[in-house]
């Protein structure tokens, strides 16, 4: 097998991987490290720790927790690029809430936001929020003049909402096709209205499970490579062996043989089972695109929307009948791994 180097891969959406949870109420800096050296061994070398819907102390302590994870080395720090907070301003119907908590739902807060901001001095980068919310246009404003990116999801707004999110400086949207409901009126709707939105940049799960292939190449089409963007979703369960599990987030989870992850018996998607490595492995298997697409939107793509230089960070790979492999992984050039 012949060994190419890529850019490292860049995670805009990372609640966990590999038994290390951001969410757990006893997270700790410790944890936080030993989720970002699982990632290297994934060849994600820039990531973005996701904190969910809970309340506001919760929120803050995960913030904290991450930003004293940084401090205990700078390689940790430079692939830590910031904080991504999903909610808790979401849609509070099932199927777009996702397995956010309903009780911890609530408006979005400019105060709220300025509580993370000095919880994890400067470190929040992407929001993401329903339009629909009140209050919502102005807090995406002040966001925005923040340099904060906002993303859209986990939402049911009309299409006129979705455009004035835009007007209001907008940027995102979370998995675009998913956290939404299960039905929707076949024209208009917000999906639509989002794809043809060219100041949103869409994320997009392509781990298998959470859009099928024709689906998520009609999408990055609509779209254009540019303003695509893949994304893991990956939670703590990650990698876990097939199993019911009790998780603080959502309850029971199934981890299915194929590495699906459900919310108990409902059948709804509680994040993802697969890495960003295993989300491009999945992506040129079974995609129209070429690898330099692919790695655009998992690495430069996501770069470019952090607004950081990523060089200095590479994954040497070998491709093996379709599976990823990595051998070597570079973090601003220090060799972080090899294996």
């Amino acid at each position: 097998m012949s060994v190419t180097s890529w850019p490292g891969l860049v995670d805009l959406q990372v609640n966990g991987f590999g038994g290390f949870d951001v969410n757990a109420d006893d997270v700790t800096p410790d944890t936080i490290v030993a989720l970002t050296r699982a990632l290297w061994r994934e060849g994600v070398t820039t990531y973005l720790p996701t904190v969910i819907t809970a309340s506001e102390e919760k929120i803050a302590h995960a913030l904290e927790t991450i930003a004293l994870a940084r401090q205990i080395d700078p390689l940790i720090a430079r692939s830590i690029a910031g904080i991504h907070i999903e909610g808790p301003s979401l849609s509070a119907d099932d199927g777009p809430r996702g397995a956010h908590d309903a009780a911890q739902l609530r408006d979005p807060s400019v105060d709220e936001l300025t509580q993370w901001q000095n919880a994890a001095p400067g470190l929040v980068r992407i929001v993401t929020l329903a339009p629909e919310r009140a209050r919502s246009l102005e807090y995406i404003t002040a966001a925005a003049a923040r340099g904060i990116r906002v993303s859209i999801g986990h939402c049911a707004p009309d299409t006129e909402r979705i455009r004035e999110a835009v007007a209001a400086g907008a940027s995102l949207s979370t998995h675009l096709g998913n956290g939404v409901h299960r039905e929707l009126p076949r024209h208009p709707n917000h999906l639509w209205a989002q794809l043809a939105a060219d100041e949103l940049t869409a994320m997009f799960i392509a781990d298998g499970h959470h859009l099928p292939a024709d689906t998520l190449t009609a999408m990055i089409r609509a779209k254009g490579v540019q303003r695509s963007i893949l994304t893991s979703d990956s939670a703590a369960l990650a990698g876990s062996p097939p199993g019911r599990y009790a998780t603080p987030v959502g309850g029971v989870v199934i981890v299915a043989e194929d590495g699906r992850l459900s919310l108990g018996d409902t059948g709804l998607l509680a994040g993802s089972g697969a890495s960003l490595r295993h989300c491009v492995e999945w992506a040129l298997a079974h995609l129209p695109f070429t690898e330099d697409d692919v790695l655009a939107m998992a690495s430069r793509n996501p770069a470019r929307m952090l607004r950081i230089d990523p060089s200095g960070d590479r994954v040497d790979v070998a491709l093996d009948h379709g599976r990823v492999i990595i051998h070597r992984v570079t973090v601003g050039g220090n060799v972080v791994c090899e294996q």
